[in-house]
């Protein structure tokens, strides 16, 4: 035998014997009550957990699914949360570690995010950014289903519950599971389906979690809550800190960066003639956004006509994206993102492609956002209710953990905002013009403008006789501007 493979086999029956002294995993274990009623309590099979921070409900799903697979063969369980990169931030590490931990047998895909077990059950992840992404599992044969961070989904989600992730639950009778924390508004599919009779629906904090509150072992989350609120200079009854830390739905709309209101913004048609802009937000982790805007220097009014969001587009597929919209609404001007990379994307994009695009001006966004804010409360900007940007008013919100420095929340990020805000800031919507309408030749007005003008030209001949002549002159002989430049 080889040295290396008598390294190999030693190095086999060392796995062997680890995996015989690891415990067993059970999830009646491995879990505590609230986590426990969540998932195996018998009742529907649509379920909501509206739960505050750290309160472990994603710990719960990792072993959950885990615990399906291990015990059920040939079964496919899918986690869904806001993008595919969130996956790893916020589900697996937890899975890895539990893997190891209790040293299951299983082959995991760390690039896909994706576990294979022995017994032909397997864990797939994804995002649900857009609909091509929940697309993407149309026609699988699901066991269970979890929705993770659902308060920061746009809308497109419900649709595609219904028409994609209940009816792969349906050979199984499997399943669906939306966890979340609450919203800033209390609206939206979230809400909905959290206050459903149809629905098991389930509330805990981070309190019913012993890993998290437990006086016993010196765990005293009250201790570090009032420190939290001591450093922060906040009190019990702040808004945000009830969602975050008690997992309650409340109203706070003060919380939100964007101030869309569909009563007063949305609209049904255009008018016309208008002026178009197009703002090109680029991004690398996220997707590029193209935004639309239209004005009128007849109006004070701006209208969000078009969005577009694209993932990881390269700069060729943007281009085209961006010739598009141009042959299509012949933009006055074009701004984009060109901060950073988008400096050399942008230099191509005129270089190689032919597209006349500005870099946008991206000081004072906070300021820039304030006048936005202010448009949208008198009614100036328009955008549909179901627009992107409309969807996403309701899931930006502000983290003011500083109160000297609030600063976007991280929570949600929205790749439209900044293309709409781009785009915003070129709109000269503010320049409105009256409009005249001249009154007709038989009106009472039309004669009371003619007696103005005849009064009007009798007191310039008393008050500068020379200066009048001149003008009667240019009139009678109808001289132009142009007409006096070789003098």
């Amino acid at each position: 035998m080889s040295h290396i493979r008598k390294l190999a086999l030693i190095a086999e029956i060392q796995k062997r014997r680890l995996k015989e002294e690891s415990p067993a995993f059970s999830f009646y274990d491995f879990a505590f009550e609230k986590q426990i009623e969540f998932f195996k309590q018998e009742g529907s099979r649509f379920r909501t957990a509206v739960c505050s921070r750290r309160s472990g409900k994603t710990v719960g799903i990792a072993g959950d699914m885990l615990d399906t697979c291990l015990k059920e063969p040939n079964v496919t369980c899918l986690y869904i949360t806001i993008t595919k990169d969130n996956v790893r931030r916020i589900i697996w590490g937890d899975i890895q570690r539990i893997v190891e931990e209790y040293k299951i047998e299983c082959r995991m895909n760390n690039l896909l995010m994706e576990i294979k077990f022995p017994n032909g059950s397997r864990i797939i992840t994804g995002g649900s950014k857009d609909k091509m992404e929940i697309e993407k599992f149309r026609g699988l044969k699901l066991r269970k289903v979890y929705i993770d961070e659902r308060q920061s989904m746009r809308e497109h989600i419900r649709p595609l519950i219904d028409d994609i992730i209940i009816p792969a639950l349906r050979d199984l009778r499997g399943t669906l599971y939306l966890t979340g924390t609450p919203g800033p508004v209390k609206a939206g599919a979230f809400y909905e389906y959290s206050h459903n009779p149809h629905w098991h629906n389930i509330k805990w904090d981070a309190f019913s979690n012993p890993h998290m509150h437990n006086p016993a072992r010196g765990l005293d989350l009250e201790k570090t809550l009032t420190e939290e609120r001591t450093l922060r200079g906040i009190e019990e009854t702040d808004a945000s800190y009830i969602r975050e830390t008690y997992g309650q739905w409340i109203e706070d709309t003060e919380s939100l960066v964007i101030k869309y209101n569909a009563d007063v913004n949305h609209y049904d048609s255009l008018p016309s003639p208008l002026m178009y802009i197009l703002g090109v937000d680029i991004g690398y982790e996220d997707s590029d956004a193209l935004a639309v805007l239209a004005y009128s220097d007849k109006t004070n009014e701006v209208y969000i006509v078009e969005e577009v969001e694209k993932n990881k587009l390269d700069i060729t597929s943007l281009a085209e994206e961006i010739k598009k919209l141009r042959t299509k609404y012949k933009p006055v001007k074009m701004v984009m993102d060109a901060g950073a990379l988008g400096k050399k994307i942008q230099e191509e994009l005129v270089i190689r492609h032919g597209i006349c695009i500005e870099a946008s001006d991206k000081n004072r966004k906070f300021e820039y956002l304030e006048f936005l804010n202010a448009d949208l409360r008198r009614g100036v900007v328009k955008a549909k209710r179901d627009s992107l940007f409309a969807q996403d008013s309701k899931l930006v919100t502000w983290d003011r953990s500083n109160k000297e420095k609030p600063k976007i929340s991280t929570t949600y990020h929205s790749d439209i905002l900044d293309a709409v805000l781009y785009a915003y800031r070129e709109c000269r919507h503010y320049y409105k013009q009256d409009i005249y309408t001249k009154p007709d030749i038989n009106s009472t007005e039309f004669m009371d403008d003619l007696e103005l003008k005849d009064a009007e030209r009798m007191k310039q001949q008393i008050e500068n006789p020379d200066l009048y002549e001149y003008e009667e002159m240019v009139d009678e002989y109808n001289f132009d501007e142009e007409d006096f430049n070789d003098y």
